[in-house]
C-alpha cells in the first residue's frame, strides 16, 4: 500500500482533521444518478466533499461524438477543485460504496492533471461503515486553494489512436467492464454490445479480493503480467464503457508496481458512436 494509490481505513482515521489532507466521497450510480449525493447528505466521512460524476468529474456530453463520460477540461476541472479547497501538497483521498470503481476516476484525473498526492480508500464507504468509523452529515466548506493542472495529454488516447493500436503486437488493449459485456452477451447500458476488436477481457473486479479490497501487489503483478504478454504496461491502454471503471485497471498496475497504462477516455461508448468502427463479439480479442 503506498499513498499515492490506496489508503487503509486505518490511515485514514488517523489524518481526519489533518489540514493537509482532503476527502472527496464520488458515491454515484447509473440507475440513479442523484442518489450518491442524496446519501451523502444523509451520511460520509466527517470533513468529506461530495463530487457527482457527471457534473463534476465528466465533460459535456456530444451525442455522435463523444461518450458518456468525456474528460472535462482541464482547467475548469481544476478550478472546481480548487474551488473545494485543494491546493499544491494535499493529500487527497477519494472513495466510493462501488468497489472503487467510481473514485478511482478523481484519481486517475489527479494524477492526469500533475497532482501525484492522490489515493482511494482501499475498501471504500462500505468498509469504513462496517468497521463503525465516524460518519456524520454535516455539509463543511474549505477556503479556496490554488491548483495549476499540469496535464500529461499522453496519458490518454483518442479513437483515432485506438484505430491505429488496436491489434499490434506491441500493444494490449484491456476491457474492464464484466466479462458477458466484453462477450456481447448482455449490454445494460450501452445500445451495441460487443468488444473493441483486439482487445482483452480484463474485468475490473478481479483486482479485488472478496471483501473489496485490492489483492497483494504481487497477485495483481501476476495477473497483468499475464495479460501483457510481454508488452511493457505503459505500451497497453484501458477501457471500459464510459472510461470511468478503466481507470481501476490503471491503479491496479500501479499498485502491482508497474507503470500505468494509458487511458481510452472515450471507451466503448464512443467507439460505438461511429457506425464504421468494427466491433467484435466471443470470448477472443
Amino acid at each position: 500500500m503506498t499513498p499515492n494509490t490506496i489508503v487503509s481505513t486505518d490511515l485514514l482515521a488517523k489524518h481526519l482533521d489533518d489540514p493537509d489532507w482532503i476527502l472527496f466521497d464520488c458515491r454515484f450510480s447509473l440507475g440513479d444518478p442523484d442518489r450518491g449525493e442524496r446519501d451523502y447528505r444523509q451520511s460520509h466521512i466527517p470533513g468529506a466533499l461530495y463530487l457527482h460524476l457527471d457534473r463534476d468529474l465528466s465533460g459535456a456530453v456530444v451525442p455522435g461524438r463523444t461518450g458518456r463520460h468525456p474528460l472535462p477540461d482541464s482547467l475548469d476541472f481544476s478550478r472546481r477543485l480548487a474551488s473545494a479547497g485543494l491546493r499544491a501538497g494535499m493529500r487527497v483521498v477519494a472513495y466510493d460504496d462501488a468497489r472503487g470503481s467510481i473514485a478511482v476516476r478523481l484519481w486517475w484525473m489527479l494524477r492526469w492533471l500533475g497532482h501525484d498526492a492522490a489515493a482511494i480508500l482501499d475498501g471504500g464507504w462500505p468498509k469504513w461503515v462496517k468497521e463503525r468509523r465516524p460518519v456524520d452529515a454535516v455539509v463543511r466548506e474549505r477556503p479556496a486553494g490554488r491548483f495549476e493542472p499540469k496535464p500529461r495529454r499522453h496519458w490518454e488516447l483518442t479513437t483515432a489512436d485506438i484505430r491505429k493500436l488496436s491489434g499490434r503486437n506491441d500493444f494490449r488493449l484491456l476491457d474492464a467492464r464484466a466479462g458477458e459485456r466484453y462477450r456481447g452477451e448482455v449490454e445494460p447500458i450501452d445500445p451495441v454490445a460487443g468488444h473493441i476488436p483486439g482487445a482483452l477481457s480484463a474485468p475490473f473486479d478481479e483486482n479485488l479480493a472478496a471483501d473489496g479490497t485490492f489483492r497483494p501487489p504481487e497477485e495483481l503483478r501476476a495477473r497483468y503480467l499475464d495479460l501483457l504478454g510481454g508488452v511493457p504496461s505503459d505500451r497497453a491502454a484501458c477501457y471500459c464503457g464510459s472510461g470511468v471503471t478503466a481507470a481501476h485497471n490503471i491503479l491496479a498496475c500501479e499498485i502491482a508496481g508497474l507503470a500505468p497504462p494509458r487511458l481510452y477516455a472515450g471507451s466503448w461508448s464512443e467507439w460505438i458512436a461511429n457506425a464504421r468502427n468494427p466491433i467484435a463479439v466471443g470470448s477472443l480479442p
